[in-house]
């Protein structure tokens, strides 16, 4: 099997994952507050990655270099966009929190304009407006005339989690660390500071089996074993767009999980959005040569 083949096969795996993730959050929100669901994933996901980096035999190399980006790449993922995330999806249905949070490598090509001094293309701002003609369909559910949201604070939330997402990989441009070994440190700062904020807040209550088991499944498999699938695939393939045209196949898998699993009714806004920002995505990954295009 050829090395482009195996990476398709790994990019198929993790998309596959991140395509439960939505419903996996709406089950575990549904017993759980975002804090208690978020420590719960980060444990799983921090003995997972220390797993991996022993059986790596790179643990000596995590425990002596490399904190000093980790003590802010930690605050950063996973506790205040996982933090931010949740408290999304614990507001808005899981449809529309999943198509809002898909924004965010158009954020991301707008953020590296201040921070690493890029240029938007053309395309880059068609791509953009009709991206967020989508997120104001949704936002509206539909009503796109009528300035007021159904949930604007959950609207703000998810379009914040796409803001820190993208920054943290901004800023992680320059990030030498192996992927696998940043996971793991990131985590481990992490997730002091989630048992603080748990502990002071609310602390953690049992709802369950179901609901620990919910909990178990983000951190194992969203936090997890997608993050290492998309890894291996993307170091593998020849070329990086092959298989990162392979997250448009994620919402509409994401659509009918949550329609099945949760009940939730798909709106039609929802599809009308996601169509806007999936073709806004599209046109951004079009670009073949954009330093031709750059305004």
């Amino acid at each position: 099997m050829s090395q482009d083949r195996q990476a398709i096969l790994y990019g198929l795996g993790a998309v596959g994952l991140w395509s439960t993730v939505a419903t996996a959050f709406k089950v575990g929100l549904g017993w759980m507050t975002p804090l208690e669901l978020m420590w719960l994933a980060a444990v799983v996901s921090w003995l997972l990655m220390g797993g991996l980096v022993l059986k790596q035999g790179t643990m000596r190399q995590a425990l002596n270099s490399g904190w000093k980006t980790a003590l802010w790449a930690g605050v950063m993922n996973p506790v205040a966009y996982y933090l931010v995330l949740f408290a999304a999806y614990d507001r808005l249905p899981g449809q529309e929190a999943m198509a809002l949070n898909y924004t965010w490598a158009l954020a991301m090509a707008f953020l590296a304009v201040p921070i690493l001094g890029q240029r938007l293309t053309r395309m880059d701002i068609v791509a953009g407006l009709v991206a967020y003609a989508g997120v104001w369909v949704i936002a509206t559910r539909g009503a796109v005339f009528n300035m007021s949201f159904e949930d604007p604070l959950g609207v703000l939330l998810a379009l914040s989690s796409t803001l820190l997402w993208a920054l943290y990989w901004l800023l992680n441009a320059r990030d030498e660390r192996p992927p696998l070994v940043g996971q793991w440190q990131n985590f481990t700062v992490g997730l002091p500071i989630l048992t603080a904020l748990l502990l002071i807040g609310p602390g953690f209550q049992w709802h369950g089996w179901k609901a620990v088991g919910a909990g178990v499944y983000v951190g194992l498999f969203e936090m997890g074993i997608a993050f290492v699938l998309w890894q291996m695939a993307v170091h593998k393939v020849s070329r990086t767009a092959k298989v990162s045209t392979l997250i448009f196949l994620s919402p509409p898998v994401s659509l009918l999980l949550l329609y099945l699993v949760v009940d939730e009714p798909l709106l039609p806004s929802t599809f009308v959005g996601l169509f806007f920002i999936l073709l806004g995505l599209a046109l951004q990954q079009l670009q073949r040569k954009p330093e031709t295009a750059a305004l």
